[in-house]
C-alpha cells in the first residue's frame, strides 16, 4: 500500500517508525515530516492546509490511505474532504473531531450520554466568567474551548489567576472567543486511548504523561514534557471501567447523533475517589504518549488502522509487549513560552545505538549542511524500552545524557509516579 501520512512531530515520526515496519506497506510519503520521519519515507514539501493540495497529491501518487496525525486537519475537515473523492482516510470527520476541537460541545455530550466528568459552566462573557470564577473560588480550571496545542487549560490554584485567565481569554474582544469554567477534580492522572470504528471500541495500551514543564509538577502546562506506558493506575478494573462508563457512551452517543466517530479517542483521565472521570477528549494519537505507545505494540499498526477505517475492528487487532516504554521530551531552552530555535544538537546517533532506545524526532531541521538544529519547542522525544518503568526510565536517560545539546532542558522525574 501507498500511505501518505500528515504531520511533523513526534507522534508522526512514532507513527512512521511503525508504519514502515508493516509488512503490508509499499511506499511511505510523510507531509512535511521532519528529519526522523526522513529515515522512514519520502518527506513532501505540501501545504497540508490546502486540502485540494493534498487531494491532488494522493491522485498523482496514487495513496492508498492517509493517515492524518495532528488535530488541526481533523477539525478543518480533511477527512471529509478526502472521503469526497474517494480516498481511504484514517482520523475523524469534521463532525466528530469536534470532541476535541469544542470543550463545550464534550461537556454538553458528557451531561447527554452520563459521562462522569467536572462539574462545568461556559461562558462568551468576559464579566459573567469572573462572576461565576468569584463564587465558585479556587482552585479552580479555566479553558479555552478551541484548539490550543495542549496548552489552553489554566489549573489556577488562586483566585486571581483564574480571573487573569478569564481576561486572557475573553477580555480580547475576539469575537467567537468561548472559555469553560470547570471545578478542580483532585487524583491521579491518566492517558486512555481506544480505536473506534464507529461502532466498536478497542482500548490502547495504557499511558501517563507528564503535563507541567518542571520536575515534581510545577510551572505552566505543556504539550507534554514525557510518558510512560503501561499506566499502573490503570488497572484491568479500571480500564473496564473506562471503557464501560466513559468510552462506549461516547461512541454511541456520536453515533446517534449521526456523527459517528473512527479513529482514535483518547480521553484525558483523572482518577477520583469516586472512581475515573474524564477531564477532555482528543481524536487523535498523544504526543508524547504515542512515543511509548508504538515501541510497545507487536501487531501491525496499519492493519489495525485499516480494520478502524472499514469498520471490522476486533481485540485481536492489538497485540502488546509485556516491557515498558518511557520517554523523555528533550525541549529547547525557553518552551513553552518562547523556545529558542536554531541551536545545534550533536551526538544523536550514539545515543540511538544505545540498547533499548529509540530516539524520536519532533522540533528539528537539517540545515544545507546536514547539522540537525532545534526547529521548536518540544524537539526530541528519547524513548527506553525494557521490561520494567525503572529500567526503561534508565535507558532513556542515559541516552539524553549521551546527546550534545547545551540549547535543551528536560525533566529529570519522568515516572516518578509509577515508581
Amino acid at each position: 500500500m501507498r500511505i501518505l501520512l500528515i504531520g511533523s512531530g513526534g507522534r508522526e515520526h512514532a507513527l512512521a517508525w511503525k508504519l514502515a515496519q508493516s509488512p503490508l506497506l509499499g511506499a511511505l510519503f510523510i507531509a512535511p515530516g521532519n528529519p526522523g520521519t526522513a529515515q522512514c519515507g519520502t518527506n513532501v514539501a505540501l501545504e497540508v492546509t490546502r486540502h485540494a493540495d493534498v487531494i491532488a497529491f494522493c491522485k498523482t501518487e496514487h495513496i492508498d490511505l492517509v493517515v492524518v496525525g495532528p488535530e488541526a486537519p481533523l477539525v478543518a475537515g480533511l477527512v471529509d474532504d478526502l472521503d469526497a473523492v474517494g480516498i481511504k482516510a484514517f482520523g475523524p470527520s469534521k463532525a466528530a473531531a469536534r470532541l476535541e476541537g469544542s470543550k463545550a460541545f464534550t461537556k454538553e455530550l458528557c451531561v447527554e450520554a452520563g459521562i462522569p466528568t467536572a462539574a462545568y459552566a461556559r461562558f462568551t462573557d468576559c464579566e459573567a466568567a469572573k462572576a461565576y470564577v468569584r463564587a465558585q473560588g479556587a482552585p479552580i480550571v479555566i479553558k479555552a474551548d478551541g484548539l490550543a496545542a495542549g496548552k489552553g487549560v489554566v489549573v489556577a490554584d488562586t483566585l486571581e489567576q483564574a480571573l487573569a485567565a478569564v481576561d486572557d481569554n475573553l477580555g480580547t474582544g475576539i469575537v467567537g472567543a468561548e472559555i469553560v469554567v470547570e471545578e478542580c477534580m483532585f487524583g491521579e492522572e491518566a492517558s486512555f486511548f481506544a480505536l473506534v470504528d464507529g461502532t466498536n471500541a478497542v482500548a490502547l495500551a495504557s499511558a501517563q504523561d507528564h503535563k507541567r514543564v518542571g520536575d515534581g509538577d510545577t510551572g505552566p502546562n505543556t504539550g507534554g514534557m514525557g510518558a510512560y506506558s503501561p499506566a499502573p493506575v490503570v488497572t484491568a478494573e479500571i480500564e473496564a471501567r473506562v471503557m464501560a462508563e466513559i468510552i462506549n457512551p461516547t461512541v454511541a452517543a456520536m453515533a446517534k447523533r449521526g456523527t459517528p466517530f473512527k479513529g482514535v479517542l483518547f480521553a484525558g483521565l483523572m482518577m477520583t475517589s469516586a472512581g475515573p472521570k474524564l477531564i477532555e477528549y482528543n481524536t487523535r494519537f498523544g504526543d508524547p504518549e504515542c512515543e511509548v505507545l508504538m515501541p510497545r505494540l507487536k501487531s501491525d499498526l496499519l492493519s489495525a488502522l485499516l480494520a478502524t477505517i472499514e469498520g471490522r475492528l476486533r481485540p485481536s487487532d492489538l497485540v502488546w509487549s509485556d516491557d515498558a516504554a518511557l520517554t523523555v521530551v528533550y525541549a529547547a531552552k525557553g518552551y513553552p513560552v518562547k523556545p529558542e530555535t536554531g541551536s545545534v544538537i550533536g551526538s544523536l546517533d550514539g545515543a540511538a545505538a544505545l540498547q533499548g532506545v529509540t530516539v524520536f524526532h519532533s522540533g528539528t531541521k537539517r540545515r544545507d549542511d546536514g547539522t540537525l538544529v532545534a526547529n521548536g519547542g518540544r524537539v526530541l522525544a528519547v524513548t527506553g524500552m525494557a521490561s520494567t518503568i525503572k529500567e526503561a526510565r534508565d535507558r532513556a536517560y542515559a541516552a539524553v545524557d549521551a546527546i550534545e545539546w547545551p540549547g535543551g532542558f528536560y525533566r529529570k522525574d519522568i515516572g516518578f509516579r509509577a515508581l
